[in-house]
């Protein structure tokens, strides 16, 4: 009898093993530790690029010594710039941390599709810079939460083998969480990357780092990571736009207020009645909690920033809407109201760019506008291949393989006839 119970389990655990699928998750990684070279007094490190308005580009960087100059030499040959801009610096204090002197120099303008050559300072290595092209296609690499483990480097990894253009991070970058030496080891983890392609990134709660009275939130975030917000007509580093061959991006804040008497939902509604859909007829939302979420990790966090500011993007036609903070992959259909619509937004949620809290597994029952999911760390390629076609894939870190584990093409709202038709919702909202 013993026997035959045993051999029933058996079978029974083979008949349902035969229904799983084949990818076996690996194990989480371990955070990375990196020794903070700061280099001599005046040497730039942690460099990063970001689009700084049309045709130009702001540089980043950070030198130990605060008598360092912030300029920044270019040109379009090794060695030989011909051209230079000088740019501004601040520094900030955080308890007994001080940091060092960080230099944000705006260049150009400059050519599209083209390679630079540049120096910060006058001082240390040579770096090169591919600006974004002026028409389609373009392709934009998207990873949230980052982080700085093993599961992070492999995703930097699979970003720097694809051929993009600009990357978009949704959220949650450092992982410091008020160690401020970390925001330091993040900046040179990245560099290789960021000092190559224009990085576009907005806030997460990581970033937020206040201590009561004593110190306001984002000072760290804003200070080191400064986006093209003034350029975009916002008051604040923690929203903004930007355009860049034939697709408008909006960066939101997840943690600043939303509401309707908010700056940022009040620049939002002004910054979506500019948007030109004849000259750039994607339009991609990004910000760091997500409205669709089937994961039962953060469920609800959105909804209230969802019920003020949906309305506004569904009227304006958003073709993407893409989110991080749950820690794992989600695409939607499109979706609007907490249902299909085939004039809503694809909504993906891609919080598995490496962090160190790891992968939130458990799921509710999937809903019907859920297409695909998986707790997988990854990254995400958005190929805008025209102004009527996209196509997006998720790539999973699967043991250091890139696998392309979720693909789709996306028709833009423009050539289905849904923005003509929102455009006239959107005059209400003005």
């Amino acid at each position: 009898m013993g026997a035959n119970l045993m051999l029933f389990i058996f079978l029974f655990l083979s008949i349902i093993s035969s229904f799983r699928a084949d990818y076996v998750r690996p194990q989480p990684r371990q955070t990375l530790h990196l020794p903070w070279n700061p280099k001599s007094s005046s040497q730039p490190h942690q460099v990063h690029v970001s689009l700084a308005g049309d045709e130009h580009m702001r540089v980043t960087w950070i030198t130990k010594g605060h008598s360092a100059p912030s300029y920044v030499e270019y040109g379009t040959s090794p060695g030989e710039y011909t051209s230079v801009s000088q740019g501004e610096s601040t520094s900030y204090s955080y308890i007994f941390y001080k940091s060092g002197k960080i230099h944000h120099t705006v260049i150009g303008p400059l050519k599209a599709a083209t390679v630079y050559y540049y120096k910060c300072g006058g001082e240390g290595s040579e770096f090169q810079l591919k600006t974004p092209p002026s028409q389609f296609p373009i392709t934009f690499s998207v990873a949230g939460d980052l982080g700085q483990t093993g599961w992070t480097k492999s995703t930097l990894e699979h970003i720097d083998l694809c051929k993009y253009d600009v990357h978009l991070l949704p959220g949650d970058l450092s992982y410091a969480d008020y160690l401020q030496y970390r925001w330091d080891t993040f900046g040179e983890l990245v560099e290789p990357l960021a000092s190559t392609r224009p990085w576009m990134v907005t806030q997460g709660n990581h970033e937020k780092e206040d201590l009561l009275i004593f110190k306001a939130p984002f000072d760290s975030y804003n200070a080191r990571w400064k986006m093209p917000f003034e350029e975009s007509g916002s008051s604040s580093n923690l929203y903004y736009s930007f355009e860049v061959a034939g697709t408008h991006v909006i960066m939101l804040g997840s943690y600043t207020d939303y509401d309707e008497s908010s700056d940022q939902y009040a620049w939002l509604k002004a910054d979506l009645a500019k948007v030109d859909r004849e000259r750039t007829p994607w339009l991609v939302v990004l910000f760091h909690v997500p409205w669709y979420n089937s994961n039962k990790a953060h469920q609800g966090e959105g909804a209230s920033m969802m019920a003020a500011m949906e309305p506004l993007l569904h009227a304006a036609g958003a073709d993407l809407v893409i989110s991080g903070h749950v820690h794992a992959y989600e695409r939607s259909k499109r979706v609007y109201a907490g249902k299909s619509d085939p004039c809503g937004a694809v909504h993906i949620t891609i919080g598995d760019g490496g962090n160190r809290e790891g992968l939130a597994h458990k799921y509710n029952l999937q809903p019907e506008w859920s297409v695909f999911r998986e707790a997988s760390f990854g990254h995400g390629e958005l190929k805008m291949v025209n102004l009527t076609h996209a196509f997006w894939s998720w790539h999973r870190n699967d043991d250091d393989e890139p696998v392309k584990s979720d693909q789709a093409w996306i028709t833009s709202l423009v050539s289905s006839g849904c923005v003509t038709e929102k455009n006239h919702q959107l005059k209400k909202f003005r």
